[in-house]
């Protein structure tokens, strides 16, 4: 399935607009049907805001379309050909990728290699090693172009393969010396991927959301070495909540810097000593043909099942992220349906069993006594007035 141009920039309208996720886009395009139709109906939704929320004009989405090209890249959307198989299969995939380089090793099978900014001389030594005899065994390097271990992971993939993937835009590499770095995986047949907008500076809290990015591209995560606090760790956690393996190389316990790493053994990540350790487990993973894309696999993320089978109110949902069904001149001609309004009271008893500790949304729903088709609505627009968390895995609390 392809967008037409017109459809993708709609899809990139919608998820640039004010407070409008990847789950929260999900919801939009099966609840209106597209996302043409959802940025019509926005700002209905959000009549109970103190303000109204700011819609992505067109021609800001054309100039972001046009500052990509300049720099070779393009949008790619969930359900596309060239997206991502593993990404998409998580519950909280971007709906559009920009991706620069050659898209075809985003189709490979593909292990996470991330690790300390600050790294000793032996993880760094390790890190080339492993990187070199994994890329020999097929398998594409992923990281996070940051300094330390990601850059001699990416570095010592070049050969056979590795994507980058950008906490900010395109054209905001960080850290800025990284920049020829780009051009080496970019002239080798990698690719550089970004979620964020053309212009966007990375700050504290992007680099999380990097990290699901690269685990979610990924059938594993190594992690070579991190401190307590490291980002790293993030990396790790998220993997484990996308259903994917997690290795960790052992440290001294002397060193700060393995603090993190022999803490993931001990809570049960693969010990990875050698790169033997990792295909021993991913080995079979990579003769298979792939993570499905429907049913099977949204059937074990609670989230992305509720927001592909659950939230469509229309008789006729869309049943994937990719295109928006081409419309006849007759349905072209019609008015999209206005969602169908929900008590008051209905709001009130989820806001009272709602709380700062996250509770998953079919249990929110059983407690409620409400369908998890009235409660996903409901969440949607209190999501839209800025009044609960989403967490991964499906779960929701109070902001």
């Amino acid at each position: 399935m392809h967008l037409s141009d017109a459809q993708r920039l709609d899809w990139l309208r919608l998820i640039r607009s004010e407070g409008i996720g990847p789950r929260t886009f999900r919801g939009l395009v099966n609840r209106f049907g597209g996302a043409g139709a959802a940025l019509k109906a926005l700002p209905g939704l959000a009549k109970a805001r103190a303000k109204p929320i700011r819609v992505t004009t067109k021609a800001e989405a054309e100039r972001e379309l046009a500052a990509a090209a300049r720099l070779g890249a393009r949008f790619v959307a969930m359900g596309e050909p060239d997206y991502p198989l593993p990404l998409q299969a998580t519950a909280d995939a971007p709906p559009l990728l920009a991706v620069r380089g050659d898209a075809a090793c985003l189709k490979r099978p593909a292990v996470a290699l991330v690790g300390s900014r600050n790294a000793s001389a032996a993880g760094l030594t390790f890190t080339e090693r492993l990187s070199h005899a994994l890329g020999a065994e097929g398998l594409v390097i992923v990281s996070g172009l940051a300094r330390g271990i990601d850059a001699r992971a990416h570095k010592a993939a070049l050969a056979s393969g590795t994507v980058a993937v950008l906490a900010g835009g395109h054209d905001r590499i960080y850290p800025s010396e990284h920049e020829e770095l780009v051009a080496r995986i970019l002239e080798a047949g990698g690719a550089v991927v970004a979620e964020m907008p053309m212009g966007w500076e990375p700050r504290g809290r992007d680099f999380p959301r990097r990290n699901r990015i690269i685990s979610g591209l990924s059938l594993g995560t190594v992690v070579v070495e991190a401190a307590r606090r490291s980002g790293s760790l993030i990396t790790a956690r998220f993997a484990l909540e996308q259903g994917r393996e997690v290795f960790a190389v052992p440290g001294s316990p002397l060193d700060p810097r393995a603090e993190g790493t022999n803490d993931l053994i001990r809570d049960g990540a693969t010990l990875c000593a050698a790169p033997e350790h990792v295909m021993a487990v991913l080995g079979p993973l990579i003769d298979r043909p792939g993570p499905a894309t429907g049913a099977e696999e949204a059937a074990d993320l609670p989230e992305a099942a509720l927001y592909w089978d659950e939230i469509d109110f229309s008789a006729e949902p869309i049943t994937a992220m990719a295109a928006e069904p081409a419309q006849s001149p007759l349905e072209s001609s019609l008015e999209p349906a206005p969602p169908r309004p929900v008590p008051q009271d209905d709001r009130i008893i989820l806001l009272e069993l709602l709380g700062p500790s996250p509770v998953p949304v079919d249990a929110l729903a059983r407690q409620a006594g409400l369908s998890a088709r009235v409660v996903q609505g409901l969440l949607m627009e209190l999501e839209l007035d800025g009044k609960v968390w989403r967490h991964p895995g499906g779960s929701v609390s109070l902001r």
